[in-house]
């Protein structure tokens, strides 16, 4: 194949036909994903970044309410790109679940922009005194903030994936360009979000709130357009498992059944195919690992008898191994994305308490100050991918070094599954933050007393709130420590020179530093 001038991994054209490594894949495809990223983003956080504001000035929500409305909606943003991605991994791929969701997605965007826009859409003020909300107007304006959240949920997890799919494994150079593509990835994602909290929150608080979702709106729909020109060059990988998700089940239950059974002294007598079986395949073979060794159970050869399923291979093992392993990397993420939640949350809020004016004619919009935090990550992506990232092979935890973590470690065949580790922790963060806010209202403030959070921030404790995250976050850095401990890297073979095979273990260029 690689005399031929075909990729070395098997990836073919939207046809099912072998592509040529010269004309397709590599950043001149990925160049059409990364602007669709831009202007995803730029939408995604066109709403979020100011919809505290919208359902407080203009559907008249309390605070906590509302801070808990968004953190819940941002929740199931973030949570579903698991149903996504599993649909992409078992049945369809990630191009076609991407298409479907995209469409989903914009669907969402129109519906937004005409609650926005249509003023029976929403309450109506006089002389200042506004009528209350009705059922019908809450129920249209959340119906398509939840339509958005669905098609997020395909798009998410396989665009990201769809173009690391768009590089050689295979083939060292190609596979040394897949390092930066993360770090770039980000880099588009927060120039979207930098335009949002820049721009399109100024348009929508003195423009209008139509005008500003509308712009989004269309700005996706043309980002769509320049996805589907590149398509004759895109490289899809083909599933070579029916249903990789299933032996996250099966493994354990046949490591259950075989509990009372003493594991062999040699991992080697464990069942595994032979690796030429695997270079014929074109699959890789994982290598065992010391990890959860009450899991090799599962591949012990003779097992209790009465089953006829043959014995779970040591590769399948390994992948259930992998996602436990990267499970525990998960936990010690929520705490840090609880915190991330606040920065369109409360954070903003606080903003429109602040003295925002620069002239008698202008005023910075509150969930501006959000985009400090993007301009800082911004400047930051370029110095690690370029000096840090060369200097150190960098240990460093954070969202670049995450997301590109998930995908390398994930089991071959679920790597869209695998980088819902990265949504899903942000989605769980915005819940457990939704559901701190309220716990901490309720106990702050009964019997009379002033809560920690409330409608005047200005005569609340908010400070004492972010005292109680400083603290948990400190545990959390001692449980991450603890975690990066017990980290073991997935190590695979595959083949090079003609059926001879070397062993790959996969860590990151750009790696969290979690090692065994």
């Amino acid at each position: 194949m690689e005399a031929k001038g075909f990729t070395q991994d098997g990836t073919v054209d939207l046809q099912g036909r072998p592509v040529l490594s010269s004309k397709t894949g590599k950043w001149k495809a990925c160049a059409f994903l990364v602007g669709y990223e831009a202007f995803e983003r730029m939408a995604f956080y066109g709403i979020q970044s100011n919809l505290v504001n919208y359902l407080t000035s203009q559907l008249h929500e309390d605070t906590v309410s509302s801070v808990r409305n968004v953190n819940n909606w941002s929740g199931v943003v973030w949570i579903t790109p698991l149903l996504g991605a599993y649909i992409a991994d078992t049945y369809i791929g990630r191009f076609w679940t991407f298409t479907l969701s995209s469409l989903i997605y914009v669907m969402g965007m129109i519906l937004l922009t005409m609650a926005a826009s249509l003023k029976f859409m929403k309450p109506t003020c006089t002389n200042g005194i506004c009528s209350k909300t009705s059922t019908s107007q809450i129920a249209f304006f959340y119906s398509s903030l939840y339509i958005i959240a669905i098609g997020a949920g395909g798009t998410k997890p396989n665009i990201s994936t769809f173009g690391a799919d768009q590089f050689d494994d295979f083939n060292p150079y190609e596979k040394n360009l897949k390092v930066s593509f993360f770090n770039w990835w980000m880099f588009s994602s927060f120039i979207g979000a930098l335009c949002a909290t820049l721009g399109l929150v100024y348009i929508q608080e003195n423009l209008g709130w139509g005008l500003g979702y509308g712009i989004p709106t269309a700005g996706l729909l043309f980002s769509l357009v320049i996805f589907y020109i590149g398509s004759p060059i895109y490289r899809h990988k083909i599933r070579k498992t029916k249903s990789p998700a299933r032996d996250l089940i099966r493994v354990p239950i046949a490591a259950f059944r075989n509990r009372k059974i003493q594991l062999p002294d040699n991992p080697s007598e464990l069942h595994e195919f032979d690796t030429q079986d695997y270079i014929r395949s074109g699959k890789r073979q994982v290598v065992h690992s010391p990890a959860f060794r009450c899991l090799d159970k599962a591949a012990i050869k003779h097992g209790n008898g009465g089953d006829s399923k043959p014995p779970c291979t040591v590769t399948q093992v390994e992948g259930t191994k992998l996602v436990l392993g990267m499970a525990l990397v998960w936990l010690v993420t929520l705490i840090p994305s609880t915190i991330w939640a606040q920065i369109n949350t409360l954070f903003v809020k606080q903003g429109t308490t602040l003295d925002r004016s620069l002239s008698p004619s202008f005023r910075i919009p509150a969930a501006s100050l959000g985009s400090f935090v993007t301009l800082s990550m911004l400047l930051s992506v370029p110095m690690y991918d370029r000096y840090f990232v060369p200097f150190m092979l960098a240990d460093v935890f954070n969202a670049i070094g995450l997301l590109e973590f998930f995908y390398d470690q994930s089991p071959e065949d679920m790597q869209s599954l695998g980088t819902t580790f990265f949504t899903s922790g942000i989605g769980v963060g915005n819940f457990l933050n939704s559901f701190l806010v309220t716990l901490v209202d309720k106990v702050t403030g009964r019997n009379g007393e002033k809560g920690w959070i409330g409608d005047n921030l200005n005569d609340c404790h908010l400070d004492y709130y972010y005292g109680f995250l400083m603290v948990i976050s400190i545990l959390n850095l001692g449980a991450f420590f603890w975690a990066s401990s017990r980290y073991v890297y997935k190590r695979e073979t595959k083949e090079v020179n003609e059926g001879c095979v070397e062993m790959e273990t996969k860590a990151l260029d750009t790696s969290l530093g979690l090692h065994a």
